[in-house]
């Protein structure tokens, strides 16, 4: 190779720079079509009032269907996703991600924290849009959008795919 020769690959500093290039404009678009896609097709439904709700203790409500359990909870601490002065009031899916084991009355308040699941021991951080701590299951709980309208409390989508009830379709 001679001294004014381009070398025939990019350099690591090139090619890291592209590759950050390109993660940015593809989380760009997950961003955009995930907060679209929070709202498609489900209505909105009034689940509760901010005033009545007491810390820790679980709110359960079907969303977007009859028979799609969720919890809804104020935490106490700012959770990923909340809504209310505090943005500590969240609702999430109670079936496990894994094999959509049930989660209802799973909640630690104290640690804002749901599970584990009865099947394989899964948990789920509720403060951090319900990322798994520990378990099988490699997906995140399917979070209810939220809004706050004065006093009430409306699930408006979901953010995640919710594990199907197949005594349902059976």
């Amino acid at each position: 190779m001679h001294a004014h020769d381009e070398p025939a690959c990019q350099s690591r500093r090139d090619f890291l720079l592209s590759g950050g290039k390109l993660v940015m404009l593809a989380a760009a678009s997950t961003i955009t079509d995930a907060v679209w896609a929070q709202r498609a097709g489900h209505a909105p439904l009034a689940v509760a009032h901010l005033s009545a709700l007491k810390l820790g203790e679980p709110h359960y409500f079907d969303y977007p269907q009859a028979g799609d359990l969720n919890m809804l909870v104020k935490l106490g601490v700012a959770g990923g996703g909340g809504i209310g002065p505090q943005a500590d009031v969240v609702a999430f899916s109670t079936r496990c991600t894994h094999l959509g084991g049930p989660l209802r009355g799973a909640l630690q308040a104290e640690i804002q924290v749901l599970g584990p699941c009865p099947r394989h021991l899964t948990t789920f951080d509720l403060s951090r849009h319900g990322v798994v701590i520990t378990g099988h299951a490699t997906a995140s709980l399917p979070q209810v959008v939220l809004e706050l309208d004065g006093d009430s409390i409306r699930a408006v989508g979901m953010q995640g795919l919710v594990y199907p009830d197949r005594s349902r379709h059976a």
